[in-house]
C-alpha cells in the first residue's frame, strides 16, 4: 500500500509516546529507551513505505525498540568487559522478544504512565514539563524553548539533567498511587495544557494546527478524566479542551489562512464535542470550589454557546476574567482581560490596560501584545497606529498563518486609509 509522508508521520506521532513508556517500563532507562525508540521509528519511516504498515504498528515499535536497546547493552558490556551488566540490566527473556502489554481491559496506558513518571517530584516544575513536552508531546526542543523563553542550548540541558534525574533517582515506573496522583496532578495539567495549546496554535511552522498534538492531549485528558473523575480541574481542562477545539474547523480557511473567532461560521463548530464540554464544566461548577481551569472552561463555553458573535455575553465574559485573574497571576490572561474590558466598557478602556501590561514588560517580545493593541486601536479608529502594531505583531511571531492574517489586516488598513 501507498502510505503517505503525512499519514505515516501522523501515524508514527501517535505511538510513540506508548511504545516509549512500554520500553522504559521494561528497561527501567528513560535515556537509553528514548534512542532505541527513535531508532525504531526512524526504521519505520523507511520500511513501512515499502513493505506496508505492520497488522500491529506498536507491537513492531515495541519489538524493534527493545532490539536495539538489548543490543546497545550487550555492546556495552562487551567494551567494559563486564558481561554480568547484561544479566543484571536485561532478564534472559527480554533478550528474545520484549513481552508486550496490549490488554485495553486493564486500562494502563503506557504514555499516561510515562505522563506521571515526567511528572516526578524529584524534577523541578520546569524540567517536568520540559521533559514531558519532548517524551509524551513529541515537541522539538525548538519548539519547547520556544515555549519557556529560553534559548534551544539552554532547554536542551534541562532536559537532559531531567533524564538523568529520573535515572539517578530510581523512580519506579509504574501507575501513580492515589498520593502520588494527587502530588504530580498540578504538573501532569499545566503539561498537557502546554501540549494542547502547541497543537491548536502551533508556535511556529506554516500550519495553523497541529492536531497530533491537541488530539493526544485530549486522549491523555480523557484518560485522565477516567482515573480521578471527581477532580474538578481535571474535568475542567478537558472541557476546555473540547470547547475550544471545536471551533478548529472554522479558523482556517480554504488555503489555510487564519480566521478569527468574530468571523468564524459557526455552522462548522463541533456540536458534539460543545455539548460535551458544555455538561463536564456545568456538572463540575455546581460542586464547589472553583479552580483556573474551570473558569477558562466556563469563559470557553460562554463563546461556543453564542449563535452569532454579537450575541456573545461580554460582561460575563468579563467578570469570568476578573475571577481568574484571583486565581492565576499570568499576563496573558491579563492580555485577554482587556480585550473583554474593551468589548464591554470600550476600545480606550482597553488599550489603558495593554499599555499598563505593556510597561511591567511581562510580556516582552510577545506578538500577542501587539497584536491585541492593533486590534484594540483598530476598533478606537486610531487606524494609522493599528498598522504599525499589526506589522510589529507580524515580525514577532513565528507562525506563518498568524503572520499572514497580520499582515493583511495591516495592508486592509493601510490601503482603505490611502
Amino acid at each position: 500500500m501507498t502510505l503517505e509522508p503525512r499519514h505515516l508521520e501522523h501515524l508514527l506521532r501517535e505511538h510513540a509516546p506508548r511504545v516509549l513508556g512500554a520500553i522504559i517500563r521494561k528497561f527501567r532507562d528513560f535515556g537509553a529507551s528514548e534512542d532505541a525508540v527513535q531508532e525504531a521509528l526512524l526504521a519505520a519511516a523507511l520500511q513501512w513505505p515499502r513493505e506496508g504498515v505492520p497488522d500491529d504498528p506498536r507491537a513492531w515499535l515495541i519489538q524493534v525498540a527493545s532490539r536495539r536497546i538489548t543490543d546497545h547493552v550487550r555492546a556495552e558490556a562487551a567494551r567494559r568487559h563486564r558481561e554480568e551488566l547484561v544479566v543484571s540490566l536485561v532478564p534472559p527473556e527480554l533478550q528474545l522478544v520484549l513481552a508486550l502489554d496490549s490488554d485495553e481491559v486493564t486500562g494502563r496506558d503506557d504514555a499516561l504512565a510515562l505522563l506521571f513518571t515526567c511528572c516526578h517530584p524529584a524534577l523541578t516544575t520546569a524540567s517536568a514539563i520540559a521533559l514531558t513536552l519532548r517524551a509524551v508531546g513529541g515537541l522539538t526542543t525548538a519548539e519547547i524553548a520556544k515555549a519557556f523563553l529560553v534559548p534551544e542550548a539552554t532547554m536542551a540541558q534541562r532536559i537532559s539533567r531531567a533524564k538523568q534525574s529520573i535515572k539517578s533517582s530510581g523512580i519506579p515506573f509504574q501507575k501513580p498511587t492515589p498520593e502520588e496522583s494527587a502530588q504530580r496532578l498540578g504538573t501532569v495539567l499545566q503539561v498537557l495544557y502546554l501540549i494542547f495549546n502547541e497543537g491548536y496554535t502551533a508556535s511556529s511552522g506554516p500550519e495553523l494546527h497541529r492536531t497530533d498534538l491537541s488530539g493526544e492531549a485530549i486522549r491523555l485528558m480523557r484518560l485522565l478524566h477516567l482515573l480521578l473523575p471527581e477532580d474538578g480541574e481535571v474535568a475542567g481542562l478537558l472541557a476546555l479542551m473540547l470547547l475550544t477545539d471545536a471551533r478548529r474547523k472554522a479558523r482556517t480557511g480554504p488555503e489555510g489562512e487564519l480566521i478569527p473567532l468574530d468571523v468564524q461560521d459557526r455552522s462548522l463548530w463541533d456540536a458534539g464535542m460543545i455539548a460535551e464540554g458544555v455538561a463536564l464544566i456545568s456538572a463540575t461548577l455546581s460542586k464547589g470550589s472553583v479552580g483556573m481551569y474551570q473558569v477558562q472552561a466556563a469563559i470557553a463555553a460562554v463563546h461556543d454557546e453564542a449563535a452569532r458573535a454579537e450575541d456573545t455575553d461580554w460582561p460575563q465574559v468579563l467578570a469570568l476574567y476578573e475571577v481568574l485573574m484571583r486565581l492565576s497571576d499570568n499576563p496573558m490572561v491579563e492580555l485577554n482581560h482587556a480585550i473583554a474590558t474593551a468589548m464591554v466598557q470600550g476600545p480606550e478602556v482597553g488599550l489603558a490596560l495593554v499599555k499598563k501590561l505593556d510597561a511591567e514588560g511581562r510580556l516582552e517580545g510577545s506578538h500577542r501584545l501587539d497584536a491585541v493593541r492593533a486590534h484594540l486601536l483598530e476598533r478606537a479608529g486610531r487606524h494609522a497606529a493599528a498598522v504599525v502594531h499589526y506589522r510589529k505583531a507580524a515580525e514577532r511571531t513565528t507562525s506563518l498563518p498568524e503572520r499572514n492574517y497580520l499582515l493583511t489586516q495591516a495592508a486592509r488598513l493601510n490601503d482603505a486609509g490611502a
